[in-house]
């Protein structure tokens, strides 16, 4: 088996696959691993040109991105996946639906649709990360064991950075600091992506933002009249990343759109 990227399996069930933020690498997701983990087969990738995955030998554009997926997918055997994502990563969630390899997608505050003025200011919030954070890239594991360390790191991803974990902080590091397709992947994935086929989408989707997300601004309920049947839902007091912020929440997410996908499928005709 031969695959593009590098993948972190666990669990059995329905196949749910974990889609990262840029400069962020699958641990992103550990505050809501052991309970995902439990009930689902669970697929998380790092993006291309972060944590242990290589970067694409193309441009990282989104429907780059999402080619590796479905490839690694189809070479793993998996078909339809149910998705959570967060930010470029559901907005490649949004990309596989568009495809009709979703079952269901909850993205998190999904990056594509923010208006010129709305990507300069993500695209200067990101850019001073990545400087910054690779300044201190020697510094980084020592400053993630603290929990004083953390809340510093993490306080523009996060509403409680107090909250995260080493493990997410170390991913600061693998994404922000070392992530080789950064700047490709943040001029290609997001500052100059443009959605399309949006309306051809035809599983459940659950678009959600946290009302203290300082970087996305108000783009999520933009995807509400483009995508048939979506509704979104506010996370208050939420970040960016926010899934050490309120694991709960995002975990009930996940089930009720998984709840809607099998309505859907028991109503579907029978083929004859």
């Amino acid at each position: 088996m031969t695959l593009r990227l590098h993948w972190d399996r666990a669990g059995s069930g329905d196949p749910l696959l974990l889609l990262h933020g840029i400069g962020s690498t699958h641990d992103d997701f550990s505050a809501l691993r052991p309970r995902l983990d439990a009930h689902h087969r669970v697929l998380a990738p790092d993006l291309p040109g972060h944590g242990r995955s290589a970067a694409l030998p193309v441009r990282p554009t989104i429907a780059a991105i999402t080619d590796a997926i479905t490839a690694d997918l189809d070479e793993q055997g998996i078909g339809r996946v149910h998705v959570l994502g967060n930010s470029i990563g559901a907005r490649v969630g949004l990309e596989l639906a568009v495809r009709g390899r979703a079952r269901s997608v909850v993205a998190i505050s999904p990056s594509g649709l923010n208006l010129p003025a709305e990507r300069l200011y993500q695209g200067a919030m990101m850019a001073g990360a990545r400087l910054a954070l690779r300044r201190l890239r020697r510094l980084l594991p020592a400053i993630a064991r603290t929990r004083a360390g953390r809340t510093a790191l993490l306080a523009g991803l996060r509403s409680k950075p107090w909250r995260t974990s080493e493990v997410e902080a170390g991913t600061l590091r693998t994404g922000f600091a070392d992530a080789d397709a950064f700047w490709s992947m943040l001029w290609w994935g997001i500052l100059t992506d443009i959605p399309t086929g949006l309306d051809r989408i035809d599983c459940p989707v659950v678009l959600a933002q946290g009302t203290a997300d300082l970087i996305s601004a108000g783009q999520t309920p933009r995807y509400l009249p483009e995508i048939r049947g979506a509704r979104f839902v506010p996370l208050p007091w939420a970040g960016h990343a926010p899934q050490s912020d309120i694991p709960t929440p995002i975990l009930r997410l996940v089930d009720q759109a998984h709840a809607a996908a099998a309505e859907r499928a028991q109503a579907a005709p029978t083929p004859a």
